[in-house]
């Protein structure tokens, strides 16, 4: 069983004004009691629920079987990015210790002056993007060896208002095939406003819905500048039928949109981790996320998160220098 199983519940009470369940629970694990807040999950967490536990001086426990355990780590940068010897193999392993083999439907250099879309598509085509800012094709560009998603205080014309988009456009590309398990690794600098800058995966079914975000950033949002947001969301399964996640923030000791970076993702059976200039950031148990998935990149308003772009900001645009994938031999 994994280490956060709940193995008592005593009592539970509902708060019908904010709509949260509170749970008084024992874990064997953590050695004692502790508060279960049902709901979303926040950053850094990989329980069920929002943090409100620390409000009271009591720990946070675990929600369900089967939460993955996470562990976090904090580079010291520069100093600890890792030179590039091979271009053939991911940053953070140049050594080739995981017999790594190029796996070409998701690479790409973006060296022409169009989108590749034998490879993919210059939108989401099961998605209009996050309310106010529409995803707009006319946003996409592939020019001076990289791809280039802007965001834009503008109204598309095709842009359905009654559905709440409206002001701001903004941009997405979709891979056409989904993957199963490798190395991920692109080279990007965020747009300075707060519309955000994503690298992320994610497949929807009836059955099942998962997502990986490699990065989600706010790097023109005040408080954010600096922080890579990583998270791992399971939106349902055939055996959950609750959205939950398990996030970490990483802040680097520099605005991320000063300049390019690299950003990696293993995903294997085992475990998911995360890399920033070929140094570890992150690692997650791989309890969930084992569904073939689409490859994204995107730039959305997130007024609840980041807020909204300053109009002094826009245009921005979010740069990616190439996207590169293996697969192990």
């Amino acid at each position: 069983m994994a280490r956060n199983t709940l193995l008592l519940t005593a009592f539970t009470a509902c708060f019908a004004g904010c709509g949260l369940l509170l749970s008084w629970v024992y874990g064997e694990a953590e050695g004692g009691w502790g508060v279960r807040i049902g709901g979303r999950l926040p950053a850094a967490s990989c329980a069920g629920g929002v943090p409100m536990a620390a409000l009271v001086g009591l720990p946070l426990l675990a929600a369900g079987i089967g939460r993955p355990r996470a562990e976090d780590f904090s580079p010291e940068m520069p100093a600890e990015a890792v030179a590039r010897a091979r271009d053939d193999l991911p940053l953070s392993d140049q050594d080739d210790r995981g017999g790594w083999v190029r796996y070409e439907p998701m690479w790409d250099e973006f060296d022409g002056e169009a989108l590749d879309t034998g490879k993919w598509w210059p939108n989401n085509p099961g998605w209009l993007g996050r309310q106010p800012a529409f995803f707009w094709t006319e946003n996409v560009a592939v020019k001076g060896g990289r791809l280039r998603l802007t965001m834009r205080r503008q109204e598309a014309p095709e842009a359905p208002k009654e559905q709440g988009f409206h002001t701001y456009t903004s941009a997405a590309v979709k891979s056409k095939t989904t993957v199963l398990y490798g190395y991920f690794e692109v080279m990007a600098r965020p747009m300075r406003s707060a519309g955000s800058s994503s690298f992320w995966f994610y497949d929807s079914t009836p059955e099942i819905w998962t997502e990986i975000d490699v990065f989600e950033i706010g790097a023109g949002a005040p408080g954010w500048e600096r922080k890579v947001n990583m998270n791992l969301h399971v939106m349902h399964t055939p055996e959950e039928k609750e959205h939950w996640s398990c996030g970490g923030v990483w802040t680097a000791p520099f605005d991320l949109a000063d300049g390019f970076h690299v950003y990696g993702l293993e995903w294997d059976e085992g475990e998911i981790k995360y890399y920033f200039d070929g140094a570890l950031l992150r690692r997650v148990e791989n309890t969930h996320w084992h569904q073939p998935l689409t490859l994204n990149f995107d730039s959305e308003t997130m007024p609840d998160w980041f807020g909204l772009p300053r109009d002094e900001d826009l245009p921005s645009t979010y740069e990616v220098e190439y996207v590169r994938a293996w697969k192990r031999r």
